[in-house]
Formats: structure tokens, C-alpha cells, sequence
């Protein structure tokens, strides 16, 4: 919780305020040694609902979205982006961000479109121990749309 709790107190004034930040856009490689092996935690734009996932070298993401525990959530990087998906391979959920960091604050905006998604700092390791007690599940790697869909899926 400590991660989520200093997060919170960053993110408290920012959350319903439009601030213009000089941030720097990171690529793949960046966003994979920033989130790889860290945990990223913070809200989301619009809802405010907090989220904190430990991002695991072989692609599993452990944690919460919206204090619903993740129980099949992997992430991978792409030459831009960092993508997420929820869920078996036949009703799969995925989001990719583009990611921009000001100092300790990462903005991930959605792709495609642009939107500021959510705001959230990065905590060395696992903190708030979400890799404790979690079910066990591997990632094939895939990221993908769910069948029949021509785009990715949106929050």
C-alpha cells in the first residue's frame, strides 16, 4: 500500500486539474527499464479509480484496476507503447498507452487516440507485496483484439 499511498497524495491535486507538464515520451525499450520488475500505481483520468500492478519479467502484471485484484493481467512493449491485456485468448481485453514521464510523474496516454488514460509514479520492486498470494498464470505473449474486433479494446 505504500506505493498506492504516495502515489495518491502526488496524483490528489492533479487529478481534476489540467496542469501543462514538459514531459519527455519514452520509448518501448524505456517504458521495458522503467515498468520491468517495478511497480506502477496511480488513478485513472475522469474516474479517479485507483490502480497498482507489479509488472513481472515474464510478462505477468500482479496487482489491482480499480480494486479488482488481477487474476490473468499481462503486459508487453511495443517500438512505442506498452500494452496490456486481460483475459484468455477468446475474450481478451487490450490497451496499449504511449507513456510520457515528467520527473516522477508517468502520464499513459491511450492509443490510438491520445487521451491521457492515467497518471502514476513507479516503485522500485513490489512494495505492496500484490505478487504474494496471487494466482499463478503465464502470458502467451500475444497481443491481440478480441476475435471478430478491428480495434483494440477501450476503458
Amino acid at each position: 500500500m505504500l506505493a498506492a499511498t504516495v502515489c495518491l497524495a502526488l496524483l490528489a491535486g492533479l487529478a481534476s486539474v489540467e496542469v501543462a507538464i514538459a514531459a519527455e515520451r519514452l520509448d518501448g525499450e524505456a517504458i521495458r527499464r522503467a515498468f520491468e520488475g517495478n511497480t506502477v500505481a496511480g488513478r485513472y483520468a475522469g474516474t479517479n479509480h485507483p490502480f497498482s500492478e507489479h509488472h513481472h519479467q515474464d510478462g505477468r502484471a500482479t496487482g489491482h484496476n480499480r480494486g479488482v485484484p488481477n487474476t490473468d493481467a499481462c503486459w508487453t512493449t511495443m517500438a512505442d507503447s506498452v500494452c496490456y491485456y486481460y483475459g484468455p485468448r477468446e475474450t481478451r481485453r487490450t490497451y496499449c498507452f504511449t507513456v510520457e514521464r515528467s520527473e516522477r510523474l508517468y502520464i499513459l496516454r491511450r492509443q490510438p487516440g491520445g487521451e491521457i488514460n492515467a497518471m502514476g509514479t513507479v516503485a522500485p520492486g513490489d512494495p505492496d507485496g500484490a505478487s504474494a498470494g496471487s494466482p499463478n498464470w503465464s502470458c502467451d505473449g500475444l497481443i491481440s483484439s478480441v476475435p471478430g474486433a478491428t480495434h483494440l479494446a477501450s476503458r
